[in-house]
């Protein structure tokens, strides 16, 4: 690879279900390859998130560069695309050093966004979803759902109409700038820059996944885990936040508001994370046909032997 780098930009993503290990096979290759991490995790972006999260730890990450964790405050939400336009920068900062970075988390949409490509859609203006928040609240869903059929019919049609996040996102938009996020995303081709980025999915078979899983609960809980809801539940975000509706948050949060005892959310926590460990290896096999799956030495020689290509 020369300094003088041309696009495609290059870039590694090593992703899988929660509780697969994809944090120790990232590190051992990031340090066999001199690479920083992108974490590619829509909750790990925010500081105070750090048990529930399975962060790497603060020494890990003196050792090896990690990015897109702990940068932005439990108030400011971010989407897919703000995640992809900054992983997008890294990636052209590191590439100009020669060097690839490693992408690695389970988020597959920010993945995606970044992959397929993003139009440059402008941010929301100040107070925009709020309004739409509150709205949300009185009326519901389906109402702000009819409202995107007026200004937004294209996206309105893909949405289901209990579908608030994407909702949300497209009318705010709409407010924003006067134009529909369809037509925004209609550019998208256009306007993306080109990203070469094999991707490896570790796979890890299912029984021993549901037990690690479990078991990595009760070393959270143990961890303090349930002080960390309970700072979570004491800050001013709106119940639509993504934090407040992510597995084993939610479950632990109605222990916090006496909805249920603390043995019914530890269950329904572990449970819940089962099944969102099912859905994301049922995402990466249909959305990244492409990808290697394998365990983690069979994927540790791959990555390897691709970056020694590259390098």
């Amino acid at each position: 690879m020369t300094k003088n780098i041309q696009q495609p930009w290059r870039a590694m993503a090593l992703m899988g279900a929660t509780g697969t290990g994809k944090t120790t096979l990232a590190l051992d290759v990031a340090k066999a390859c001199g690479s920083v991490i992108i974490s590619c995790d829509s909750m790990q972006l925010y500081r105070g998130l750090d048990i529930g999260t399975a962060k790497v730890s603060v020494e890990e990450r003196g050792r090896i560069s990690h990015h897109l964790i702990d940068c932005a405050d439990i108030s400011d939400v971010w989407s897919a695309q703000r995640w992809a336009d900054a992983a997008l920068e890294i990636i052209k900062q590191e590439n100009k050093q020669d060097r690839i970075p490693l992408i690695v988390g389970g988020t597959g949409m920010y993945l995606r966004a970044l992959v397929e490509g993003f139009a440059k859609i402008p941010e929301e203006k100040e107070g925009v979803r709020d309004y739409f928040v509150s709205l949300q609240a009185e009326q519901g869903t389906p109402y702000l759902h009819d409202l995107l059929k007026q200004c937004d019919p294209i996206l309105a049609e893909r949405l289901h109409n209990t579908d608030t996040q994407r909702i949300m996102r497209g009318l705010c938009i709409y407010k924003s700038t006067n134009i529909a996020l369809s037509t925004w995303q209609a550019e998208q081709e256009a306007q993306k820059e080109k990203i070469d980025c094999p991707v490896f999915v570790l796979d890890v078979p299912r029984p021993v996944l549901r037990e690690r899983l479990a078991k990595r609960i009760e070393m959270m809980m143990d961890a303090g885990w349930l002080d960390e809801v309970r700072w979570l539940k004491g800050q001013d975000i709106t119940e639509l936040h993504p934090a407040l509706r992510a597995v084993g948050y939610r479950q632990l949060l109605m222990y916090l508001n006496e909805q249920c005892s603390r043995e019914e959310a530890m269950r329904d926590a572990i449970t819940a994370t089962r099944k969102y460990a099912k859905r994301q290896v049922t995402w990466f096999r249909n959305q990244t046909p492409n990808a290697m799956l394998g365990d983690a030495e069979k994927l540790k020689q791959a990555m390897m032997e691709k970056m020694k290509v590259w390098t």
